[in-house]
């Protein structure tokens, strides 16, 4: 059952899901989605997914992050502000407090939490495993970055994940990376960039390149009108998606089909 945030949240049932959309997870007042499997007994891994730099586009990762739930994951999908004056990192950081807090109460498992990020949520991700002492000395289970640049700063540390590597820091937990061949807004070659720096600094890692662009590896596409990526069911994006929610439920320790 969902801790009582002092607010009413709608909930919602789908085929194999379910979702409570609307907790307050911070003192920042922002909020968050919770998608889990629907009757799920027992604790589910747990996964905290950060949307890129759009404000408050947790609805983006919808689709996915219910994708996910279908496998099994508790999956908690926050907003965060990238125009805020610290570019976002009290908002992200936040929302990671709220997850090691109240997974349990939510039906997940906090102990093995991953942290995943699309576009400039993945390096966000990334740096927390990278500065453990950021977050008094904790890491994830494991990182997935979903069409990162881990070139630039990244919004949890300030510092760029590919120069951190380079000076010796360790993400000290795997890290899995999937990216778009036809990614023209973030090309794949940035995790690609990664990749081979993990691998030559003896880090574990996996890099899988899907058929599919920035929007559409989190099964939505981009709409010009709305400036902001929606649902898609194009048969890209769906087997793309799939992808995605099947990494984030190997390492996560889920199972089942999406």
């Amino acid at each position: 059952m969902a801790p009582d945030m002092g607010m009413a949240v709608e909930t919602a049932t789908e085929t194999e899901t379910e979702t409570v959309r609307g907790l307050v997870y911070g003192p920042s007042g922002k909020q968050l989605d919770v998608h889990r499997p629907a009757g799920a007994s027992g604790a589910a891994p747990t996964v905290l997914l950060w949307h890129g730099l759009g404000p408050d586009e947790r609805d983006v990762l919808e689709p996915l992050a219910r994708t996910a739930a279908a496998r099994g994951l508790l999956v908690l999908v926050p907003d965060w502000r990238s125009d805020a004056a610290d570019g976002g990192r009290s908002h992200l950081l936040e929302s990671l407090s709220f997850a090691r807090k109240e997974a349990g109460g939510l039906g997940g498992d906090a102990e093995s939490l991953v942290l995943a990020g699309w576009s400039a949520g993945a390096g966000a991700a990334l740096g927390v495993a990278l500065w453990p002492e950021s977050v008094a000395g904790w890491r994830p289970r494991a990182v997935v970055g979903v069409a990162g640049r881990y070139d630039l700063l990244a919004r949890t540390t300030g510092t760029a994940p590919l120069d951190d590597l380079a000076a010796g820091r360790d993400p000290g937990v795997p890290v899995h990376l999937v990216h778009g061949t036809r990614d023209t807004v973030l090309d794949a070659r940035y995790s690609r960039d990664l990749s081979e720096a993990l691998w030559a600094a003896g880090r574990a890692t996996t890099l899988q390149e899907t058929d599919t662009d920035h929007a559409g590896v989190i099964m939505t596409a981009y709409d010009p009108a709305a400036d902001r990526c929606l649902p898609t069911t194009a048969e890209y994006a769906v087997r793309a998606g799939r992808l995605v929610a099947g990494v984030l439920a190997a390492v996560g320790g889920g199972g089942g089909a999406a």
